[in-house]
């Protein structure tokens, strides 16, 4: 049995050059946007440090043997700012969550065209992505909620003036197999919901549990297939992700050039015209900042189209009625399986067919024609 994960590496590069080369710049320049906002997988959690008495926990005044030191006083005005802060990060984190999951879809459907009609297929996405934002919303609920929880089970009594953790550090310790496979879990829902639900949901037009049960079960019937694409699919991002990171580095190097002379002239005139100064280090930091931003967006768009692309080739192969891209797999195969053996001849083929206009005769009557003359 042949496993699809292996076999269409090959053709996913082969696919994503057919896109992208020779460089169509208002292609990329919106395939940047779409890469910009759907980006890479890589979600993690932090981890949190408990601290534990050294000896047996006797008592004492805070901060001695035995004791955690106080916490500082936090006044209202600072949980304010605080607050205001998490808030704001909250609400943008939800507003690129949409974005996002709207991008997922037109990304999907400038992959399956093979043009990137950014407005086009944002007002004909744009209800599929509020459910699949609704979906993740729901997913990252989950597991934030989930530490939050234990999180809170932990420091709560610290934070309310306690001086112990809610519950033992062997009992944190026990949990974090259970969070770790929930996350574990909860990635692979949201993996697979990315690169197989919204596929299905873009050629059938469904809701996401609507495509999830449609997709259900084809993977009870492949799980070694799946099985292959989660484990190929961990080292080509690992692989991808280091490639990408490589070329954003040298992008940043490059980018210091300009911007680092800029700021070098402003760091001059700290001395002379400290707001003159102070404005150039700023706007440097700030062009700097956006620059990288662009050159990263350009550089993850082939990551972005070859992982998709491959993920879709991966589907249509384990069930035939999910290809998305029956056209483009067609042509890549053809290309891939006969590109070495194709080219010469059909030079060969163009040179005879002149001749053959030409003479109007087959490879005898072509012998008997250049005998005439000699004759």
């Amino acid at each position: 049995m042949p496993i699809h994960a292996v076999e269409d590496l090959d053709d996913a590069y082969r696919a994503t050059k057919a896109l992208l080369w020779p460089i169509d710049r208002s292609l990329w320049l919106k395939l940047a946007i779409v890469a910009f906002f759907v980006g890479g997988p890589g979600a993690g959690t932090n981890g949190t440090q408990v601290s534990s008495p050294v000896d047996g926990g006797g008592p004492g005044t805070p901060g001695g043997p035995g004791q955690l030191p106080p916490l500082p006083q936090i006044g209202p005005e600072v949980f304010a700012v605080v607050a205001a802060v998490i808030a704001v990060a909250l609400l943008v984190g939800l507003v690129l969550l949409f974005v996002g999951s709207v991008m997922e879809f037109v990304l999907i459907e400038s992959l399956r065209a093979e043009d990137a009609r950014l407005g086009e297929f944002w007002g004909r996405r744009w209800r599929q992505g509020v459910r699949l934002f609704g979906f993740r919303f729901v997913l990252s609920v989950v597991v934030f909620g989930a530490f939050a929880v234990v999180f809170g089970l932990a420091f709560a009594p610290l934070l309310l003036g306690g001086s112990e953790p809610g519950i033992s550090v062997v009992s944190i310790l026990l949990l974090v197999p259970v969070l770790g496979v929930l996350a574990l879990v909860t990635g692979l829902v949201d993996g697979f919901t990315t690169v197989f639900v919204v596929p299905i949901m873009v050629l059938e037009d469904r809701t996401v549990l609507g495509a999830w049960g449609r997709l259900w079960p084809t993977i009870t019937a492949n799980p070694w297939q799946f099985l292959a694409y989660v484990v190929a699919s961990v080292i080509l991002n690992v692989v991808v992700g280091i490639a990408v990171a490589l070329a954003i580095g040298i992008a940043a190097v490059l980018l210091l050039i300009p911007f680092g002379i800029l700021g070098g002239i402003g760091v001059l005139l700290l001395s002379v015209l400290e707001p003159l100064g102070i404005g150039l280090l700023v706007v440097a930091g700030i062009l700097f900042g956006v620059s990288l931003l662009v050159a990263a967006a350009f550089v993850q768009v082939p990551a972005v189209a070859y992982l998709r692309y491959y993920a879709l080739l991966v589907l249509g192969d384990i069930e035939s009625s999910f290809d998305l891209i029956p056209e483009r797999r067609a042509a890549v195969r053809a290309d891939g399986g006969e590109s070495d053996e194709v080219t010469g001849p059909d030079d060969e083929v163009e040179g005879t067919d002149d001749t053959d206009d030409t003479d109007n005769s087959d490879d005898t009557d072509d012998t008997d024609d250049t005998d005439e003359p000699t004759t």
